[in-house]
C-alpha cells in the first residue's frame, strides 16, 4: 500500500471510524461497571458480585442504574413506580451482558432464555445472549423453555419465572 493511500485510509478511519460524541473510545451511554456499593433497585442485592449478570439502564441525563439481572432490569423498566422511582428522564441505552462471552450487549438487541437450569443470584433469570443461534444452543443444552426478543417480555412473564425468588 503506498504512503498516500495508507494516509487517506488512517484519516477516513479517525473521521468515520468513531461515532460523535464518544471521547476516548465511549460515550456517556457506553456501559459502566457498577460501584462498590452499586445496589439493585427491584430486590436490593449488591450488583458487584455478580459480574455474569450485570444489566443497567443509562438515562439521558447520564445517570445510571444497576441491577443484579436482566429480570430485575426488566421489570423496573415495566414498573419503576412500584421501585420507587418517579423520575421522567427517557431512558437513553439499556444494557445486558452476554452470558457466553460477557461482553456487552444492547438490551434491546439480545435474545432472552427463560426457564431453563441456569439460575441467576435471585433465581431464575432471563439469559440474554448475542444471537439467535447462540439462544437456540443455549435452549437446548439447558432446558429452557422459551426464547424471546426484548419486546416479548412482559409483566406476566416476569412475575411467573420470579416465583419462588430468593428474597
Amino acid at each position: 500500500m503506498d504512503a498516500r493511500l495508507l494516509l487517506k485510509t488512517i484519516l477516513l478511519f479517525l473521521l468515520w471510524g468513531v461515532p460523535v460524541g464518544m471521547a476516548g473510545g465511549q460515550s456517556r451511554f457506553s456501559p459502566q461497571e457498577p460501584r462498590e456499593k452499586s445496589k439493585c433497585p427491584v430486590c436490593g442485592m449488591f450488583v458487584l458480585e455478580y459480574p455474569r449478570w450485570w444489566s443497567e439502564i443509562i438515562y439521558e441525563d447520564g445517570t445510571v442504574r444497576f441491577f443484579d439481572g436482566p429480570k430485575d432490569m426488566l421489570k423496573f423498566i415495566l414498573h419503576p413506580e412500584l421501585y420507587g422511582e418517579k423520575r421522567i428522564t427517557k431512558i437513553a441505552q439499556m444494557y445486558v451482558r452476554d452470558y457466553y462471552s460477557l461482553h456487552w450487549i444492547e438490551a434491546r438487541r439480545a435474545w432472552y432464555v427463560s426457564e431453563s437450569d441456569v439460575l441467576g443470584p435471585m433465581g431464575n433469570e432471563l439469559i440474554p445472549l448475542k444471537s439467535q443461534e447462540d439462544a437456540n444452543e443455549f435452549r437446548q443444552d439447558h432446558q429452557g423453555k422459551l426464547i424471546l426478543q426484548f419486546d416479548e417480555i412482559n409483566w406476566d412473564l416476569l412475575m411467573r419465572i420470579s416465583e419462588g425468588d430468593n428474597m
